[in-house]
């Protein structure tokens, strides 16, 4: 009997705020033993392509998705969507405004920062690959190099964290919207990490109620965020709306410590994206 393909819906490259390029990713997921990898960069899919080209090389499929930037009353929320079209105007639309947000917020944060440490903007500029999306990783790894913090985790709870003097918002999408977006964009939504408490503000089950209405498919479980406890909780949520669960590494390379393939998705799963999605998946 066949082994059953190993499957990791959640990476990112360094066109968002991973440290290797999608080629580079590709490979890494091979070394890793996966059989499918999704690369879901922040606000853009600018590393598709590069992903797809190395598909044949790397005997790796691909999904390709992003990890979009959202909110709910105020509360991040992080949409992955999975085989959307990359030339829907409406997702295209909400999806360049939150980028240049992003862009403005980095910019107000890296300003207040230098007010206490000697930081500057072309600091964080040079770490971004062109036509990346800008973040506070790229911040935080300023701030490594300055020798002001460890590694990105610690400057996540200290110079960066969402409660602290120097955060910024940023302006995105209201999620709900977000989700019809990608809906008409022929993708498939799946919330990320919704429990991911130490990130900061979760949103209440009514917020994902209303994701569901309007045309949410799935939630992100296990997740190196989640605790037992969460991941049991989500799961009776999920059952109760219809949803179906994925696992996911969220790998963002020598970025953070999560490694490729330590939460996977059940390959029936995938099948469902795939035949819900605009786009195919990309196969050896």
């Amino acid at each position: 009997m066949p082994a059953r393909p190993v499957v990791d819906l959640h990476t990112h490259s360094s066109l968002s705020d991973g440290t290797e390029l999608p080629a580079e990713l590709m490979s890494a997921a091979r070394t890793a033993g996966l059989d499918v990898v999704a690369l879901t960069d922040h606000d853009t899919w600018d590393g598709w392509a590069e992903a797809a080209d190395a598909v044949g090389r790397t005997g790796v499929a691909l999904v390709r998705g992003a990890e979009l930037s959202t909110s709910a009353g105020g509360v991040s929320v992080h949409l992955l969507s999975y085989l959307h079209d990359p030339a829907a105007r409406g997702l295209n639309a909400a999806v360049a405004r939150a980028r240049d947000s992003r862009l403005g917020r980095a910019r107000r944060m890296v300003d207040r920062i230098a007010m206490d440490f000697d930081l500057t903007w072309e600091e964080v500029e040079a770490r971004l690959e062109p036509g990346g999306t800008v973040g506070r990783p790229h911040i935080a790894d300023a701030l490594v190099d300055r020798g002001y913090v460890t590694d990105r985790s610690a400057a996540f709870l200290e110079i960066l964290h969402t409660g602290g003097p120097y955060y910024v918002r940023y302006d995105a999408p209201d999620v709900v919207e977000a989700v019809e977006l990608v809906r008409r964009a022929g993708g498939v939504p799946v919330m990320a990490h919704p429990r991911a408490a130490t990130r900061g503000r979760v949103v209440a089950d009514h917020v994902i109620e209303e994701m569901t209405a309007a045309g949410l498919a799935g939630l992100e479980v296990d997740h190196r965020d989640h605790d037992e406890g969460a991941r049991a909780q989500l799961r009776d949520l999920a059952a109760s709306l219809g949803l179906f669960v994925t696992g996911s590494s969220d790998y963002h390379g020598a970025g953070k410590p999560n490694r490729l393939g330590e939460h996977v998705t059940d390959p029936a799963v995938l099948e469902q994206i795939e035949s819900e999605g605009y786009l195919p998946v990309v196969r050896p």
